[in-house]
Order: structure tokens, then C-alpha cells, then sequence
């Protein structure tokens, strides 16, 4: 059963394709409006029209590059003054192509100006209007790398660290504000950015590569339940239970007048 939304307008960032376009074809399957940003304005205006003859909601096309402050700054005033929207799906984002040794900076600079510069500034945007209109939701797409960065290249598993430990941050000072937040976690998903970055994502593990409709339907079955983060591959949800009850139990000690008795000179 989709249940029925009452939510307003979604703007979904990096909708073009993969997880953004999954996005926007579900969320106009519960009945929201969109705006859908991205740079390619061929392949958004023909998904606009596929979704609204598909599901009869309305549907604007934004194209920006988000790496361009200009463009970005366009997507901003639009969740500023728009106060139909009402759920912020933040996705876009490049990735590696290849390990950091071999990497070229220059895109290294454009991927932290995507996964972080523009994912700051677009969620930040969004709390302070939604929080003044006492309701939102802002999901953040983030990335399993997040929590073991050694698995992948170093900037983007850092780029995505920024945005889980951003959401959390956030989540704690929108409290009471009616505002919700998730980050999602995804692993290894079936979308366009392998061959965009130079690989293949057939060349991996199919055990271990999801379908991108699996992915952000568990995504929003996390978001229904209420959770802040979502891993969509985690079959315990106490396995993510422990690791925060184990991060929280160093607060006690990560702040004193003196360092350990440890680091004591010998």
C-alpha cells in the first residue's frame, strides 16, 4: 500500500538518472510534486514528462550544475521561496575513478564541491526554511564508505563521511522543530556512476551490487520508519545500535584539561 502524501513538493538533485530518477518516480508514486535539478536538461524534461503522464503530478525542471556556484546558488533560492517544498532528496554527486594515487586532483576539487559544498549548502538552505515553516524532510544520500572509508578512494569516502556525520549534527539541532532527517547509506548500487567514473559495475561481485530500486525503496521504507540513517543491505538494525552506543561511550572521555595518563612523558 503507497501511503497517501499530504507533503507538498520534492526536490530531488541529481534526477537525471540512477538514484535521483528512482527517487523522482517514487516519490511522484506517493502523489508529490517535484522538481527535479540536474545538469542534463534533455534527459530531466523527458522523465518530467514520463511522470507527470505516469502519475498525473506536477513537475518543474531545474537545470543546474551544482558544482557551478552559480547554479547552485539558483537550486538554494529556489528551496528558500518556494514553500511548496517540502522534501529536499539531496543526491547529486560524482565519484572516483580510481584509487588517490592515480587520481586527478582538478576532479577531486569537482567531486568535494558536489558531495560536500553543495550538499551542505542545499540541506543547510532547506533546515532554516523548513524549520520556519515547521516542517521538512531533508535526506542526505551518503554512502556505506562512510563508516569504513579504507574500502574505497579516500576523498569520496571522506566526502560521504561528511555527510553522514553533517546529517546526524543536524538531525540533533533541528530537534522539536518538525524538521526530519536521514542519511542513507548505500553500498555498491546499480547506477551510471561507474561508467561515468571509467569502470564497470559489471566487472564486481553481483552478490554484492544492488538494484538501485531496491535500494531507494528500502531507503524510503527507512524514512517511513523513522530512522536517521539507513543502510539498505544491514539485515540487524542492533548492529548500527551497537556502533553508536559504542561512539557515544567515548563522549565521557574526548574532552578533558589533560591529556592521558598515556601520552604521559616517559
Amino acid at each position: 500500500m503507497i501511503p497517501s502524501s499530504t507533503s507538498g513538493t520534492a526536490l530531488v538533485t541529481g534526477a537525471s538518472a540512477g538514484i535521483g530518477a528512482t527517487y523522482a518516480d517514487r516519490l511522484a508514486h506517493r502523489g508529490h510534486d517535484l522538481v527535479l535539478v540536474a545538469r542534463d536538461a534533455g534527459r530531466l524534461s523527458a522523465l518530467a514528462e514520463t511522470l507527470k503522464a505516469q502519475y498525473g503530478v506536477a513537475v518543474d525542471v531545474l537545470r543546474a550544475d551544482l558544482s557551478v556556484p552559480a547554479d547552485l546558488r539558483l537550486v538554494e533560492k529556489r528551496l528558500r521561496e518556494d514553500a511548496a517544498i517540502t522534501l529536499l532528496v539531496n543526491n547529486a554527486g560524482i565519484g572516483p575513478k580510481g584509487g588517490l594515487l592515480a587520481d586527478d586532483i582538478d576532479y577531486l576539487d569537482t567531486m568535494i564541491a558536489l558531495n560536500v559544498t553543495a550538499a551542505n549548502r542545499l540541506a543547510v538552505a532547506a533546515a532554516q526554511a523548513f524549520s520556519a515553516r515547521g516542517k521538512g524532510t531533508i535526506v542526505n544520500i551518503a554512502s556505506a564508505v562512510a563508516i569504513i572509508p579504507e574500502l574505497f578512494n579516500g576523498t569520496y569516502s571522506g566526502s560521504k563521511a561528511f555527510v553522514l556525520a553533517f546529517t546526524q549534527a543536524l538531525a540533533k539541532e533541528l530537534d522539536g522543530t518538525g524538521v526530519r532527517l536521514q542519511a542513507v547509506l548505500p553500498g555498491l548500487t546499480r547506477t551510471e556512476i561507474f561508467d561515468r567514473a571509467g569502470g564497470s559495475i559489471d566487472a564486481l561481485d553481483q552478490s554484492r551490487v544492488m538494484d538501485v530500486s531496491d535500494l531507494v525503496d528500502a531507503a524510503l521504507a527507512g524514512l517511513d520508519q523513522g530512522e536517521l540513517v539507513t543502510i539498505p543491505s544491514l539485515p540487524e538494525k542492533a548492529d548500527w545500535e551497537k556502533l553508536e552506543a559504542a561512539r557515544f561511550a567515548l563522549g565521557p572521555n574526548i574532552s578533558h584539561n589533560k591529556p592521558a595518563a598515556r601520552y604521559a612523558a616517559a
